[in-house]
């Protein structure tokens, strides 16, 4: 699978989907949009015809406001009709503004309380370490989200069981719903306290699919501790306007949010239709 492509083909989807919901989650749903496309492009093995299939991998969201960009990833995949991204956060939706496992196919845990993520992952990784399963756990946090300290004991217990097979996602985007994290509770260097708490800790370009890729591929080639990927993201991430919104975690769309989105769409459907798929 063209990874690029796909990623195009997420954003398309993510920001019909916010439009018709007249905005929602926007600045923290781009920012993972590619990390999203190599796990269910490539990294992740899953199967949308049986979403519990037992040998799955699993993919918890723990910044679960970015339900939005998750939900257009698995329509792209076919676990549910693309129109139903038309329906999100609204009366009846089988999409909620946080994931509902018990309401869409594909979703492994309800999150949407912060830090809790972290401690789900690691209870499925002990297991999968018990019975020595080939399977992973790839759990994607928010920078603002560690501010929970729950994520912290959950990463110790990680570490020291060795849980390899548990491989984190840092959504480094530098903010959170009120403001800056260095503003709000500097977290100091994510890297050297992850390598503190006894893991690998791989710092990259959050909005390459390669870099992402080859990420991950080097954190399953190391089976001595376990590894946390570092994205370095933009909140609102390709889209100028969003990026440079102060208030960009959720924002209310009026005309001019509609107009850039709309441009937005049109830009990406052209580039998706000059490429091949490979």
């Amino acid at each position: 699978m063209n990874l690029d492509k796909f990623a195009k083909e997420i954003r398309i989807a993510l920001l019909e989907e916010l439009m018709a919901s007249k905005g929602g989650h926007i600045g923290g749903s781009l920012s993972i949009v590619a990390v999203l496309a190599v796990l269910y492009g490539k990294q992740c093995k899953h199967n949308p015809i049986d979403p519990n299939w037992k040998d799955r991998d699993y993919v918890i969201l723990s910044k679960g406001h970015a339900g939005p960009a998750l939900y257009a990833t698995l329509a792209c995949r076919g676990y549910f009709d693309s129109h139903q991204l038309m329906t999100l956060n609204q009366g009846g939706t089988l999409l909620p503004s946080h994931p509902d496992r018990l309401k869409i196919k594909g979703v492994d845990m309800t999150t949407g309380s912060l830090g809790q993520g972290s401690s789900v992952a690691a209870g499925l990784a002990f297991d999968i370490h018990q019975v020595e399963s080939h399977q992973y756990v790839y759990t994607i946090l928010g920078d603002g989200e560690l501010n929970e300290g729950q994520n912290w004991e959950a990463f110790s217990f990680i570490a020291h069981h060795n849980l390899h097979q548990c491989i984190l996602f840092v959504d480094n985007n530098k903010k959170q719903l009120d403001g800056y994290t260095t503003e709000i509770n500097c977290l100091q260097s994510l890297t050297d306290k992850f390598r503190s708490f006894g893991f690998n800790c791989i710092e990259v370009d959050g909005s390459s699919c390669h870099a992402i890729d080859c990420a991950i591929e080097l954190a399953k080639s190391k089976k001595d501790k376990p590894t946390c990927i570092l994205l370095d993201t933009i909140k609102g991430s390709g889209i100028e306007y969003f990026e440079n919104l102060y208030a960009n975690h959720s924002v209310k769309f009026q005309d001019k949010e509609n107009a850039i989105i709309r441009n937005e769409i049109v830009r990406l459907k052209e580039e998706v239709a000059g490429e091949v798929n490979v």
